[in-house]
């Protein structure tokens, strides 16, 4: 009789599935996102709270419907070619040039942006290095994600339009009649803890973690706690003078890695109550200021464009990896990628590493000793994190600077050199760790290395290397082997001579005359 079928169950808990289909929905979005979204990566999108409000055949009417105001928002110059051009038109209640104008603000955050050599504020970490789960706020001060933004590292400056930073948060609070503005770059975020409730000028958003979402430059929004999360904490990799793009595919094809149908756009949504004082937090070359208005800065009621906040759940990750022999590239797990002046070379790439098959055979599957050229932040969202250690835990981060050799030690790095048997196996279950890796050299913030309390740069014990011995020098075969090379490389020495060497060639020639060699 054939052996009975194994029911297939939806799994319920996020952190444990293999990919987003173990859910078996037939939503987009997790159980508990209570938000609609529009799809498809590189779209201009449209929509609107009431149908019809959209000017139809043209952007900028005499007169808006229900008398609301056209602003447009451009983020790239006016004249760029069509792939590269971006803006965004949007129909409000009120023009967010009305304000009462700029103010100095007082914050908890601790922002740098200047990530140049000149700044004493600012220093490399030449070795590896290790921060345990950043601090997440106290219970007797109220921190929202104005005051809980704190940059780790960079390379660069906004001024010139060039670089990256990154950041941690870590809020207990939502922001309220406060919207945030970041001028200098695009903010990728990344949740660890804590599900977010993220407003945007064209719509909502809502974060858990495993998943990411890409506000551009120059776009408000307001950053709340979910219902029933007490405390958020999570990651942002910030670009300047570039943006979050998909990375070509080449021989992969069409489809693969994350798909362009899984990154979901909000539609349009505006406050019920519009009125009021608001403040608008801006970050400008790392500086904060902020002005003041009489009316919410959510009061879009349609807008079109390609300017739009998005998001994507990493578990919906389409992975690649190796089906005969070798250890592929890191690269085969970048989600988004950012360009830098370099062709060649990116300026940042947003990494994935969550559950996958492991299938190659007569290899060492696992990665091989290596000096990267590139800066790599790991940082582990949930589970056994790839960390520089196994004291890696969620909410932390790891980091090796460009050319900083490392690799693995533990026993199961030992026990793969003996494996016999290559069967195929699931590995990197129950957990998700992402890279945030750069050709650029990072400059670390003094609160990094001191004021976050967690930074740890002893380098690696050296007695974990006792596990990897040197097995070469005491191989007997190997050494004999060694002084045979030696013993042929004298040889071959001393029968090159007579290509060389005059006298050597006369005693060839009397040789050959004399019917011997000559050698």
């Amino acid at each position: 009789m054939p052996a009975p079928l194994k029911e297939r169950k939806p799994q319920t808990d996020i952190t444990k599935v293999f990919h987003y289909t173990d859910l078996q929905r037939k939503k987009p979005t997790r159980e508990n996102d209570p938000y609609t979204y529009q799809h498809g990566w590189g779209n201009r999108h449209q929509s609107e709270v009431i149908p019809g409000t959209l000017p139809v055949a043209q952007n900028n009417p005499q007169e808006v419907r229900f008398g609301l105001y056209t602003e447009g928002i451009t983020y790239s110059a006016f004249a760029a070619p069509r792939h590269s051009n971006f803006s965004t038109y949007m129909y409000r209640v009120r023009p967010a040039a009305a304000h009462n104008g700029y103010k100095e603000i007082k914050t908890k955050a601790h922002i740098q942006n200047c990530f140049l050599t000149c700044n004493p504020g600012v220093d490399a970490l030449p070795e590896q290095a290790e921060w345990a789960p950043f601090p997440l706020p106290k219970d007797d001060e109220k921190i929202d994600f104005v005051d809980g933004l704190h940059t780790l590292a960079g390379s660069g400056d906004p001024n010139i339009r060039e670089g990256i930073a990154l950041y941690v948060y870590m809020i207990n609070a939502s922001m309220e009649k406060r919207a945030f503005c970041n001028t200098d770059g695009d903010f990728l975020i990344c949740a660890q803890q804590g599900n977010l409730d993220i407003q945007t000028e064209m719509g909502m958003l809502f974060l858990q973690p495993g998943e990411i979402c890409v506000i551009q430059r120059g776009v408000r929004f307001r950053v709340a706690l979910a219902p029933g999360v007490q405390a958020a904490r999570g990651y942002i990799t910030e670009v300047w003078g570039s943006m979050w793009e998909l990375p070509d595919l080449g021989p992969l094809g069409g489809h693969g890695l994350a798909n362009p149908r899984d990154f979901l756009y909000p539609v349009a949504h505006i406050d019920e109550d519009l009125s009021g004082m608001w403040e608008i937090v801006n970050k400008n070359t790392g500086k904060y200021n902020a002005l003041e208005q009489d009316h919410s800065p959510f009061d879009l009621v349609a807008w079109h464009g390609n300017v739009v906040p998005y998001k994507y759940d990493l578990t919906k990750f389409s992975s690649q990896n190796s089906t005969s022999i070798d250890h592929t590239d890191p690269s085969i797990n970048t989600v988004l990628t950012a360009k830098c002046r370099d062709p060649n070379t990116p300026l940042a790439d947003f990494l994935w590493f969550g559950p996958r098959w492991d299938v190659a055979s007569n290899t060492f599957r696992l990665p091989y000793f290596h000096r990267n050229s590139a800066s790599e932040f790991l940082a582990c969202l949930y589970g056994e994190g790839l960390g520089r250690s196994d004291d890696f835990q969620p909410g932390g981060g790891s980091f090796e600077q460009g050319h900083t050799p490392h690799g693995g030690f533990s026993d199961g790095y030992v026990d793969e050199m003996r494996i016999q048997e290559s069967e195929p196996r699931k590995i990197l279950e129950n957990q998700m760790t992402v890279m945030i890796e750069s050709s650029r050299t990072f400059l670390w913030t003094e609160y990094a290395r001191v004021g976050c309390g967690t930074f740890s740069n002893q380098g690696t014990d050296p007695k974990v290397w006792d596990k990897l011995p040197d097995k070469f020098s005491n191989n007997p075969e190997a050494q004999a082997l060694l002084k045979r090379v030696r013993e042929d490389k004298k040889l071959m020495e001393e029968r090159s001579k007579v290509y060389y060497d005059d006298e050597a060639l006369k005693k060839l020639v009397a040789g050959q005359s004399n019917g011997t060699n000559g050698a």
